[in-house]
């Protein structure tokens, strides 16, 4: 896992206003970008080929030389590869890394850890498994078939609205996966702070429990509280919306953990398109800026 240094890196999102509201942050700031290869494809005729981002996104590339990252969102680590359907989806995905690969060239690939399908069914963000030594060797090997693909892979810890197992042994359980799976771990510390307040942990303690040897990838980003309304126990719960600033408490996480993370190799400020506006791009560009000063390239 040990590698160059990429800096700080920046997300390129499939929205048009987006990209023109950060461009300057990714001409000036951005040491590096991270895309999601599922917004690189559209499905055309039952198979999956590239899309228009695809192309403006490679233009990206050879203007600015800067290296890419991918961080996925659906190829559902949770999911067993002899699922009914899932061979020839597996077999479509990768068959799809291999092209996007092979035209920005990844410093590596990260998922997100759960699973987003099972039996036919879909969710829209990936969801909690339980912490068994099924699962771990599930996740895992989904995780070297990406291995085949990009050589560095990492899965990111998650922030879920509900848990299966209890929320204390999470960081035992993805120590597990690191060492089955034998790969990096992207640390959300943003999620990992969430994930705390929604289940009164002590987010410094639950990351010491991490391995922090095997973190390549750093997440910041900001979040918002649910309604009340939405529960029916009226209790607001923190979200990983990526919709508002970075907290300072998740800022001092930082702070105390990147230093302790010998084979970090980048770090990536998180904002969702369409939670801001032309005013909040200094801000935005602020926290960018920051977060280069705790993680210089």
């Amino acid at each position: 896992m040990v590698g160059s240094r990429l800096g700080v890196g920046f997300a390129l999102h499939p929205d048009l206003e987006y990209l023109e509201l950060t461009r300057e942050i990714a001409e000036r700031d951005a040491d590096y970008f991270e895309v999601n290869p599922e917004t690189l494809w559209r499905c055309r005729g039952g198979r999956l080929e590239r899309n228009d981002y695809h192309d403006l996104f490679r233009k990206f590339l050879d203007a600015s030389r800067k290296p890419f990252v991918a961080h996925g969102l659906e190829f559902s680590l949770g999911t067993p590869t002899d699922e009914e359907g899932e061979p020839a989806r597996i077999g479509q995905w990768l068959e799809r890394l291999r092209d996007d690969h092979g035209a920005f060239g990844f410093a590596w690939m990260s998922e997100h850890l759960g699973w987003t399908t099972a039996r036919g069914l879909e969710a829209n963000l990936p969801l909690p498994l339980p912490h068994h030594e099924e699962a771990v060797a599930t996740v895992a090997e989904r995780l070297r078939l990406l291995k085949s693909v990009v050589p560095t892979v990492l899965f990111e810890n998650w922030a879920t609205t509900f848990v299966i197992d209890n929320p204390s042994r999470e960081p035992d359980f993805f120590n597990a996966i690191l060492s089955e799976a034998d790969c990096g771990l992207l640390l959300d510390l943003h999620n990992a702070w969430t994930q705390c307040v929604n289940y009164e942990l002590d987010a410094a303690e639950y990351v010491d429990r991490l391995d922090l040897d095997r973190v390549v990838q750093i997440h910041v980003s900001g979040g918002s509280m649910s309604e009340p309304a939405l529960l029916k126990s009226r209790r607001s719960m923190r979200m990983d919306s990526h919709d508002n600033p970075i907290p300072e408490e998740v800022w001092a996480l930082l702070e105390s953990v990147a230093p302790r993370c010998p084979n970090l190799r980048g770090v990536v400020v998180e904002r969702l398109n369409g939670t801001f506006g032309a005013s909040e791009v200094p801000a935005l560009a602020a926290e960018v800026r920051r977060a280069k000063e705790l993680f210089p390239c």
